[in-house]
């Protein structure tokens, strides 16, 4: 298996793709995104990757895999893996296949949830809660912008058997895009599911570590092989260990849809200057499938407005100051509703020596930051919470021309919609393709008709 990169659009060496290739792989897959940038992107239905970083890095996959005559798998189309960021990748593929004269047949899965189901399973107490995080309220799932649940393997096997040459996903677990061809033929889930955990992130896998380099896989009976591509890379039994427990709550257990990854038995086994043997991954199925759903909603808007002080005499009391000015603003403006007004301190924080030995750092850095329910208001509470600070009369102070330096003119800037998530949850899904529709298409040269 050929892992290009790290999110589709991170990029890679062109040298270590053909080396990839080289190698004969059956399938080129690639992770498209995750939660990982925050609400935004998913609420705005918005790729967080650029377009002419995605085209570049599909224009890759697709002209080699259709020479080689092998699949290509994208999961979590667009960053976040709602339909209108299936519909973005979609796009794109069929602009490179207009441009290259490609032909192929496309599978496209769509991720997003009905938010009725999401309802009538709240109602009937089918829902489960992630950990933590309470379940979703009936007006959180209603007032959701989008909500897309995550597929294991099951629809991407569905779209291999269906033919697909290039299978472009909604909301996928990071990694069955590697794992589905090799569960398909018959191998252990086990090692197909672990080495597509690590393959996720390409070479950040590798040492040192990119997420803009390839990485190669090798799934054999019982065991996997990894390989970095680069000649400035090795796989190391310390690298691929380590990315084995990249973002995971428990070091030896891995929940995805369906089932459970044990690694507890797990061994690394350094077989040459560039290979990792891994072996004792096992894959145990749940009694019932869940799918993880995730959505989220809009609460407003955001201005903010970025500065900077280097008077030791406001940094020593920045606390007091900001608490005064945030009192002065509230005041101010009783007349606007829900407003959340905030003030980042960088420098003197806790990873600073104020704070830990008492000594007040030279200078810091204040993100002033608004959120209220229209552009508008959101602007009138950071010009007043910013000309507050500007000029707010502290002990000490010495100058009276202002407090603060602003790298930028204007020194606000309108940040647009503000998103939170508001599904974070486990939904029933007895059977694993119930929620994923597939829809079948020939692609001649950019022109799809339905297959």
């Amino acid at each position: 298996m050929l892992s290009p990169t790290a999110i589709l659009g991170y990029g890679f060496p062109a040298e270590s793709f053909r080396e990839g290739m080289r190698r004969r792989p059956h399938v080129i897959a690639v992770d498209g995104g995750s939660t990982d940038p925050g609400p935004y992107y998913l609420g705005s239905g918005k790729s967080f990757t650029d377009r002419g970083g995605v085209k570049r890095d599909m224009e890759f996959m697709l002209t080699a895999a259709a020479e080689a005559g092998i699949p290509v798998i994208v999961g979590t189309a667009g960053g976040s893996g709602a339909d209108s960021h299936l519909d973005w990748n979609v796009e794109i593929v069929k602009e490179i296949a207009r441009e290259q004269g490609l032909s192929f047949r496309l599978a496209v899965i769509s991720a997003q949830i009905d938010k009725a189901a999401v309802l009538a399973d709240l109602a009937a107490g089918k829902l489960r809660p992630m950990g933590a995080v309470p379940l979703p309220s009936a007006g959180g799932i209603a007032d959701s912008s989008n909500i897309v649940a995550q597929m294991g393997a099951e629809p991407i096997i569905a779209a291999l058997d269906a033919g697909a040459d290039v299978v472009i996903t909604g909301r996928a677990y990071d990694p069955v895009v590697f794992a589905a061809l090799a569960i398909r033929e018959g191998f252990d889930p086990g090692p197909a599911m672990h080495m597509g955990k690590i393959l996720e992130c390409a070479a950040i896998a590798a040492s040192p570590g990119s997420g803009s380099d390839c990485m190669f896989g090798y799934l054999r009976e019982g065991h996997f092989e990894m390989a970095a591509l680069s000649d400035a890379r090795q796989c190391t039994t310390i690298s691929v260990a380590a990315h084995t427990l990249y973002e995971k709550s428990d070091p030896t257990v891995l929940p995805g849809p369906g089932g459970v990854l044990d690694l507890k038995a797990c061994t690394f086994e350094q077989t040459a200057e560039n290979t990792v043997i891994v072996r004792g991954s096992r894959y145990i199925k749940d009694s019932d499938y869940f799918i993880k759903l995730e959505g989220a909603r809009m609460i407003g808007y955001r201005t903010i407005s970025f500065a900077a002080c280097a008077d030791p005499i406001m940094i020593g009391q920045i606390d007091e100051i900001v608490a005064a000015v945030k009192s002065r603003v509230a005041a101010n403006f009783e007349n606007i509703d829900n407003f959340f007004l905030d003030f980042k301190i960088y420098g003197a924080g806790g990873a600073s020596l104020y704070g830990v030995s008492g000594k007040t750092p030279d200078e810091i850095g204040i993100i002033i930051e608004s959120v209220a329910q229209s552009p508008a208001d959101a602007d009138t509470i950071c010009s007043f919470a910013r000309s507050s600070l500007l000029h707010y009369g502290y002990p000490g102070r010495i100058s009276t021309a202002g407090n603060l330096a602003f790298p930028f003119s204007p020194s606000d800037f309108r940040a647009g919609e503000v998103y939170e998530f508001s599904v974070y949850c486990l939904m029933p899904s007895p059977d694993p393709c119930q929620y994923f529709p597939m829809t079948l298409y020939t692609c001649e040269k950019g022109v799809l008709t339905n297959a």
